[in-house]
């Protein structure tokens, strides 16, 4: 008891509240991340195409958000007061959805989605400014914000899987709803503690403050109905946004080739291609809420020792793994490479795909062996998500950190930008490749079985391919990851 005293009166004033409050601030966007394929299919009466279209919007704006709301925060409202008028939108969001309407769907989408894009990285911010540059706590503050996000995955999932089976959405998004307010509350009850300590905005002077606080609140505010008119259109929308992703590409292969440092110009080459490594896994992995949730829903016996899993249970596989097998991992590596073992970004990104990919293969296999009505076995879906969560916690924490090791200074901003853009395009084609499944007609497991089973393969060879061609290049890789210029 002592020693946990001790330990938290060395932890800095604010950091402690943001573990709790990552939890609850996580409740309604894994209930929605988990459930909207589900409710727009069930109750709302989507065709598979269009639920998963919507889904993968959801995750483009979700995610490209984000960049966005450490500048809004920094240099107009504040992290705090973003995330707070960011959860507000969530709570109203929330609330709107469980009204149960085709319109109340989308205005909530717009609430929410605006809330969420912009206040995730408002609570990072907020927990890096605890601490000094130097300050070696920092990283072990991050890993237990980390374990707080996953242990509101682990509880969102697990809820929404009891509604799910119950079909009570409106419960369902109350409960979103509510965890939302408790966020709220625990910002509220902690108000001081996580005030902003270094950002652009502490240096303006009262009026021009005020100034800001106004322009800021109007953009909050302005964004909701952009995001729902785009909402409408998710064909479009999608295209638009994809449209923006080349033009980004583009700027960044231009600046790479214009770049007069070579060693920083080569570390950018490296960038660009395990961005595109990236890209691959991130649209699989995105595909878990859409395509393969409604694989589970339609095409696997859920019954496991006389009890029915829920869709949203299966997600926390994942959690799981996250959470168990990160600190596992961590001590292999450490243990590998005092043996020698040359473990490195490429590696990783490389083994990665190749997880994926295996993880994507196992599932035609289980179509193939399949019961007379079509239903693949349990052991088959629950392999497929051991092997990609294994390989999420290959790629997922080297994605920053590899940032700030290859981008330029100058560069950093766009750089960090185009990596979320990544994440918000996967879900764009992860929507897309989810869609090209036909409506069931009769046993629906019967009549969809081969075109999932197509679509797997596909998918599965296509990432061990995309890991073979990066093993083939690691030597390549190596050569262009420079942290200085060798003498």
């Amino acid at each position: 008891m002592f020693q946990l005293k001790d330990k938290l009166a060395h932890v800095p004033e604010g950091a402690g509240a943001l573990f709790f409050i990552q939890i609850f601030a996580t409740l309604g966007f894994a209930v929605l991340y988990s459930t909207l394929v589900l409710y727009a299919t069930g109750h709302l009466h989507f065709s598979l195409k269009d639920a998963a279209a919507i889904m993968g919007v959801f995750g483009a704006f979700n995610y490209g958000l984000h960049l966005f709301g450490g500048y809004l925060g920094g240099r107009f409202l504040s992290n705090r007061n973003l995330f707070v008028g960011g959860m507000a939108l969530q709570v109203v969001g929330c609330a709107a959805i469980a009204g149960g309407t085709l319109p109340l769907l989308y205005w909530g989408l717009a609430l929410f989605l605006t809330g969420s894009g912009l206040n995730v990285t408002c609570l990072n911010m907020m927990l890096t400014q605890r601490f000094k540059p130097e300050d070696i706590r920092r990283e072990g503050a991050f890993l237990w914000n980390y374990a707080g996000m996953n242990v509101g995955f682990f509880i969102g999932y697990t809820v929404a899987g009891h509604y799910q089976l119950a079909g009570d959405y409106p419960s369902l998004f109350i409960f979103a709803t509510v965890g939302n307010i408790l966020a709220i509350l625990l910002a509220a009850f902690n108000w001081k503690a996580l005030a902003d300590l270094d950002t652009p905005l502490l240096d303006a002077k009262p009026a021009n403050f005020r100034l800001r606080f106004a322009a800021g609140l109007a953009i909050l505010i302005g964004l909701v109905p952009i995001v729902w008119f785009l909402l409408q259109k998710p064909g479009s929308t999608g295209t638009l946004v994809k449209g923006i992703c080349a033009l980004v590409a583009a700027a960044l292969v231009f600046l790479t080739v214009r770049h007069p440092d070579p060693r920083e110009r080569n570390n950018m080459w490296a960038f660009l291609i395990l961005s595109l490594g990236s890209l691959v896994f991130w649209t699989l992995y995105q595909m878990a809420p859409s395509g393969l949730q409604m694989f589970a829903l339609k095409n696997v016996d859920r019954m496991l020792w006389g009890f029915e899993i829920a869709p949203q249970w299966i997600q926390n596989i994942n959690t799981v793994v996250i959470v168990l097998g990160g600190p596992l991992m961590s001590t292999l590596f450490t243990r590998l490479r005092a043996r020698g073992w040359n473990i490195d970004v490429p590696r990783q990104f490389a083994v990665s795909l190749l997880l994926m990919g295996l993880g994507f293969l196992v599932l035609p296999v289980g179509i193939q062996l399949a019961d007379d009505k079509g239903m693949s076995a349990f052991v088959w879906l629950f392999t497929s998500y051991v092997l990609q969560s294994v390989g999420e916690l290959l790629i997922s924490p080297v994605g920053y950190a590899m940032i700030g090791r290859m981008a330029p200074r100058q560069y950093q901003g766009v750089m960090m930008g185009s990596w979320m853009l990544v994440t918000g395009l996967a879900s764009l084609f992860a929507g897309d490749f989810s869609g090209m499944i036909p409506e069931p007609t009769g046993s629906a497991a019967l009549s969809t079985n081969s075109a999932y089973a197509r679509l797997f393969a596909e998918l599965g060879l296509g990432s061990l391919v995309v890991g073979i061609a990066l093993l083939l290049l690691i030597p390549a890789l190596r050569r262009l990851i420079r942290d200085r210029v060798e003498t």
